[in-house]
């Protein structure tokens, strides 16, 4: 096995851009996500305000609005028109509209008829501009009935009023850093290792060295040794990220460390396994990227951690979903990254890890075998 594993780092040291592809590519990747999320949360977003009841309500409003960090009001006018046609331009994010008679009809207990009108195009901006606008008029309205309205009109009373207390676990700030990049490098990175795989295989086809590749190892050490130098590659790259993330940035982990790099050499694992399994199975090295470009691209979208996939989705969504490694490795990752899960909660998914190794080495343990059967004839 360590003369295939030399064999290997031979072959990546002599080809420069095979080279390139597990050293600079990662690096670059590393540093082009740490940049781009280490603001962590959008602030000064821009938005609108329509108010065309130029009242104390209004001005309370906008004076909420202009204290909210997430948003900057970049236009106040009474043009409707006008503010839309900023919204369709993507000059702004979104609007809120203070109709006429706003102020008279909230203090006469009517409904205001005060709205808000977002972009939902861009689903995450959208959500945080939503929630900000109606927080901060929300509470203007409460200011403004209680200290500028009411205290003057009504007698003092001592009542006692309920509380309500909520609170956002895990991350309350809705942080970019901490939501998208734990599940964006190791997205990339299982399809970089995938690909990286996919070829190096085809490479031994296509030159016809499978007898120099397996050199006297059994088809499973071959295999093995071949796929071990990648996964460990792509392992360490994946433990700098973390290092960065968790020891300079202060992202801490909840729960517990080494289950998370357990979960994370069987999850590069089975795909730099999948990828040998297909190469194997249909012999060409571009079909193989093409499946595996459909299978390890829709990691991310069907594992449940930025688009929803619930009880009621649709069948093949959830027989898709469960049937991709990503989806496991995920929820194991979210439950002891962030929640800080026992134990015990994590070694589901990381028993289908486990399986889908076992399933797909044997598999390309087969093919390989029937591979070289096929030269011999």
């Amino acid at each position: 096995m360590w003369a295939g594993i030399q064999r290997e780092i031979k072959y990546l040291i002599t080809h420069k851009w095979d080279l390139s592809l597990v050293t600079i590519v990662p690096l670059f990747l590393l540093i082009l996500f740490s940049c781009m999320f280490v603001q962590g949360v959008p602030k000064h977003l821009p938005i609108a305000i329509i108010d065309q009841d130029n009242s104390q309500l209004s001005q309370t409003i906008e004076r909420y609005f202009s204290l909210n960090d997430t948003l900057r009001v970049t236009t106040i006018s009474p043009n409707q028109v006008q503010v839309e046609k900023l919204l369709n331009e993507n000059a702004i994010w979104g609007y809120l509209h203070i109709p006429e008679g706003a102020e008279q009809r909230l203090v006469q207990g009517k409904d205001a008829e005060i709205n808000m009108a977002y972009n939902q195009s861009y689903y995450s901006i959208g959500d945080m501009i939503s929630s900000a606008m109606l927080k901060s008029t929300l509470e203007a309205t409460t200011n403004f009935m209680g200290t500028e309205y009411l205290e003057n009109d009504l007698p003092y009373l001592n009542i006692p009023t309920p509380n309500l207390k909520f609170s956002l676990l895990f991350n309350p700030n809705f942080n970019y850093e901490f939501y998208l990049e734990p599940y964006l490098i190791p997205a990339i990175f299982h399809l970089l290792l995938s690909c990286c795989v996919a070829f190096s295989v085809g490479q031994e086809l296509k030159l016809k060295t499978t007898s120099q590749w397996l050199n006297h190892q059994s088809f499973a050490t071959a295999i093995l040794s071949k796929n071990l130098v990648y996964i460990a590659i792509f392992s360490v790259w994946t433990w700098i990220w973390m290092v960065w993330l968790v020891g300079i940035r202060g992202w801490f982990v909840a729960g517990h460390l080494w289950v998370i790099l357990i979960a994370q050499i069987f999850f590069y694992t089975a795909y730099a396994f999948v990828s040998t399994l297909l190469v194997l199975a249909t012999k060409r090295s571009l079909e193989t990227f093409g499946l595996l470009a459909v299978y390890g691209g829709s990691s991310l979208s069907f594992a449940g951690v930025t688009l929803p996939v619930t009880e009621n989705a649709p069948l093949f969504t959830k027989i898709w979903s469960n049937f991709i490694p990503y989806t496991h490795y995920a929820k194991l990752q979210t439950e002891q990254w962030v929640i800080g899960s026992p134990i015990s909660t994590s070694l589901s998914p990381l028993f289908v890890l486990i399986i889908y190794c076992l399933i797909c080495f044997v598999l390309s343990i087969v093919f390989f075998k029937i591979y070289v059967k096929g030269l011999k004839a």
